[in-house]
Formats: structure tokens, sequence, C-alpha cells
């Protein structure tokens, strides 16, 4: 059933007059702190502020908070931005009270967070409200055990965050401590959201903002699990620029922004998207569930498709439904991991050398080699430690891993042709996947076909429904379905030397109704 009583309020535009100025201030202190703090130490704590034009849309995705007596975390504060959108709300609204626990573990952020917890309380009072805060400086995730139990203190009926961003190690305290408390998971944002979840009281609301690298993969599905076994998905928000909504610290990762209740039953959802992360033009449409996550996917991965060309995706995913291993196929990330192999590289061929291939080498859809202007070499020596890396000769499919920030399209093939590289065993460098069957070569015209699947905008759709990385990895391209067999022949057989324009790719492969 539809869940009107928690669909997202009106964003507000505008902070009250009060709040106004203190909530500019804020902005100004996060931009000076992030350009005089090293990149090494935000690497460390995985530390990205919150800007406060993203802080005010977060806080305007919660449900009226007017006459509530409202229990506030914010895991990850930093100085504040969120809780102080959060707190100039919930003032507007006349919340009757809000108390905040704000955790944030560098010590160096803890004078300007009470600065601004000292404001939102002004704020409050001018309100006729009450504030109540304190600052906690552990380790959120060390010292979550118990810390909501009913002998420690009320469990928070709202959460905000934006909660640091860096890989757990296997073997860490943090990893150790997470598993004890149930969670399994691979990053510190996805720790955070799990553990806040599981703080927040029944029928509480969270909002976060995060990278959407949690939407797929199998390090992410216990995640998944999780958000899908625990709540109800309300609104989910996109940025259609990739670096946009954390620009100043170059961050790469797509970040989405999405509302969630814990305990309650999952009807329709708001997906939302914005050109970038000013919020000037606003785009939403209310879709079924399952158009997100599909009843019958063992995986969980979400589906995220802002704009009208959705419906011409899905519609083609009906006929483009196969999966890479139904119909004889694999894909691998290149086994060969040149910098551990340096001494094996070579610059010129000659006896016991074979090809070394990297995406340098794609040439008009097509592996040329060699590339004599190329700083890498573009061979490797055949022996005992090499051997066991390389790949007998025959056709693949490439497709680089990496794609640059804005680029058009994230998927990049090209055809590896025995015919034009000379070599019985070839080296595949690992910032390339490969497509093959079976370890070895496919047919001729399968790997033409698969090139001109994969480098159409419909594919290209595909990926970007669950995938918000600069990486396209293995397990992506598994994740996505594909045409059979005889299609991807019939398709291999109309290509030459070169795969075909952009326009003649669509035109063959179909599945939408607008070209980029």
């Amino acid at each position: 059933m539809p869940m009107d009583q928690n669909q997202p309020a009106p964003v507000p535009t505008d902070a009250p007059s009060g709040m106004a100025q203190y909530m500019r201030t804020i902005d100004e202190r996060r931009e000076a702190i992030a350009l005089a703090t090293p990149a090494k130490r935000k690497a460390e704590l995985g530390q990205f502020m919150t800007p406060g034009v993203i802080a005010t849309f977060m806080a305007g995705m919660f449900t009226p908070l007017r006459k509530k007596k409202i229990r506030l975390l914010d895991a990850g504060a930093g100085i504040g931005s969120l809780t102080a959108a959060f707190a100039d709300r919930a003032a507007r609204e006349e919340a009757a009270s809000l108390q905040c626990e704000a955790w944030e573990i560098d010590s160096q952020l803890h004078e300007p967070l009470q600065d601004t917890l000292d404001a939102c309380a002004g704020a409050m009072r001018a309100a006729g409200g009450k504030f109540e805060s304190a600052i906690q400086p552990g380790d959120f995730i060390v010292s979550f055990s118990g810390l909501f139990a009913p002998d420690k203190m009320a469990s928070p009926t709202h959460a905000i965050l934006n909660p640091p961003y860096r890989k757990i190690h296997s073997a860490s305290a943090h990893r150790q401590a997470l598993r004890n408390y149930g969670v399994e998971t691979a990053n510190l944002y996805s720790a955070f959201v799990a553990l806040a979840l599981k703080a927040l009281a029944d029928e509480g609301k969270l909002v976060a903002i995060t990278p959407r690298s949690f939407c797929n993969g199998t390090y992410f599905r216990p995640f998944r699990e999780l958000l899908l076994h625990k709540t109800a998905l309300v609104q989910i928000h996109l940025f259609e620029s990739r670096v946009h909504a954390f620009k100043a610290d170059e961050v790469l990762q797509e970040n989405v922004i999405f509302h969630l209740v814990k305990g309650q039953s999952q009807g329709l959802v708001t997906l939302s998207s914005s050109c970038d992360a000013t919020f000037s033009e606003v785009s939403s449409k209310t879709i079924p569930f399952e158009e997100i996550v599909s009843p019958t996917d063992k995986e969980k991965i979400f589906h995220l498709v802002p704009g009208e060309d959705s419906a011409a995706t899905i519609k083609g995913m009906s006929r483009y439904s196969n999966k890479l291993e139904n119909i004889g196929l694999g894909v691998s990330t290149g086994p060969v991991v040149d910098f551990r192999l340096r001494d094996h590289l070579r610059a010129v061929p000659g006896e016991g050398i074979a090809p070394m291939v990297y995406a340098h080498h794609f040439d008009g859809g097509f592996v040329a080699h060699p590339k004599l202007d190329a700083k890498k070499p573009n061979y490797i020596a055949l022996n005992d430690e090499t051997n066991k890396w390389m790949m007998p000769t025959g056709f693949y499919v490439c497709v680089r891993r990496l794609s640059s920030k804005e680029e058009k399209r994230r998927i990049v093939p090209a055809v590896f042709d025995p015919a034009k590289v000379a070599g019985p065993i070839i080296g595949f460098d690992n910032h390339i996947n490969v497509f093959h069957q079976a370890k070895k070569g496919m047919p001729k015209e399968i790997a033409k076909g698969l090139a001109v699947y994969l480098g159409s905008t419909f594919a290209d759709r595909w990926l970007r429904r669950f995938s918000g990385h600069t990486q396209v990895n293995a397990g992506d391209l598994r994740a996505m379905r594909y045409p059979d067999l005889a299609t991807l022949k019939e398709w291999g057989e109309k290509v030459g030397d070169n795969l075909p324009t952009q326009e003649k790719i669509d035109q063959i492969v179909g599945g939408i109704d607008e070209q980029d």
C-alpha cells in the first residue's frame, strides 16, 4: 500500500532569519576547514563535510516535525551542518523539543560543532521549543554496543547522516565490532547507516547521503538485505553530475540521498533527481518499489533511473534478459597486475615474449597492438612466474575498468582479434575486464556482436541503473543482462574492421526511445 503519511514534505529553500546568517557562517567554516585539512587526514577519517544546501535539502525530506518531541542522531557530525539544518526546520515548524546526540571523533572539530549546537539551541528557544545536545567524542562503531539500550539512553526518533567514507579491513577492530552487532559490511558509510538503523526507535526516520556503491556488488549485499528487511524506502535522490555534491573534495563516487523508515511496510517510492547539488531544477516521479529492486533478484540490486527514459530501458530489459553465464560466456578482471611483474615487462618483441594488452591499446572498438609511443611496455616475458597469468589467444572483448569523471560512456569495449595481435599467449592488464568463453576465446561473430551491445546507449543505461562509480568492475558486467547468442552472432556479422558509429549501434541494439 502507498505510504501517504510518509511522503516527503516540500523541501524548504530559505532558512528563517534567525538562522540564515549562521548557516552561511557554518558553510564558510566548513570550506576553510576543508582547505586547511591535508588530504591524507581526510582519507584517514573518511571525512567529507556537508555543504549547507545539501543539508537543507536533506532536512526537508523528513515528514512534518510540528509539535513533536524529537531525539536526533547525527553520527559523523563534522561541524554540525546537518544538525543545524534539521534544527532550523524544527524551529520553523515549532517542534516541541529537540534532543541531539552529535557523534564526532575528530577533536579538532568539537569547538565549531559546539558553536553550531549553541546556535541551534538559540533558534529552538526563539521558536518556543526546547533544545538539548551532547557531543559524543568516541568511535561510533566501537562504542555502539549497548549504547541505546533502555538503561542507557532513549532510542533516536530521527537520524540524519553524512557518514565517513573509507573501506574497513577484514581484520580491523571495526569489522569485528560490527560482526558482534550482526552487521556485515565493508565500508564505514554503510556501517554507520546500519548501526543508526539499529539504534532508531520503531518507525524512526533516517535520511543519509552516501556513495551509490551499496546499490550493487557482492560486498554490499548483506547491507542491502538489512535495508530491505528492516526499513521502507520513502525517497531516493540522485545527482546527474558525478562530482558536484562534494566537488571541493574531488569525490569521484556518485552520491545519493535516501530516506528510510524503520519497521514500515514498503509502498511507493519517490525517485527524484537534480542536475547538481544546487537543487535549482529537481524532477521527481513516484514508482513501485519493484522497479527499484526486483522481487526475483537474489542479489537485491538497486536499479535507479531518473527521468522518463526508465520506461524504455525497462522495456528493453525484457528483451535482453539473459545472464552472462546462461549464454556460456564469462567476464573476469585482466589477470596481469603489471607492477607486481614489473621486472618481466618488455619494450620489444622476441622469443619467449607475449603481447601485453592495456586500455590504451583500444582503438576504434578493437585492440590495436603494439602502441610504440605508449609509456607502458607492449610485451611481457613468459616464464614460470608469469605463465599462470596468461590467456590463450582468441577472440575476446575487453572493457576498460576506469572512466574519467564525466565521460559520456561508462562501458568502453574493444574486440581482441588474434589476427591483429601476434602471439599464441596474451597478457591482459588488470585495469581492463575480459569477456571470454571458459577462460578462452569465443567465436568471432559473437565477440563483435557483444562489443556492439556493450557499446550501445542501452547497455550504458543498464549499467547506470545500479552502478555509480568511475570503475566498471567485472561484477557490474556480470550483473547486467544480455541478448542470446543468436542475436549477438547476427549483430557481429554486420561488423567489419571497426565498430559502427554510435548512432548505428543504437539502431542495431534498440531498447531506447532517445539517443544521448
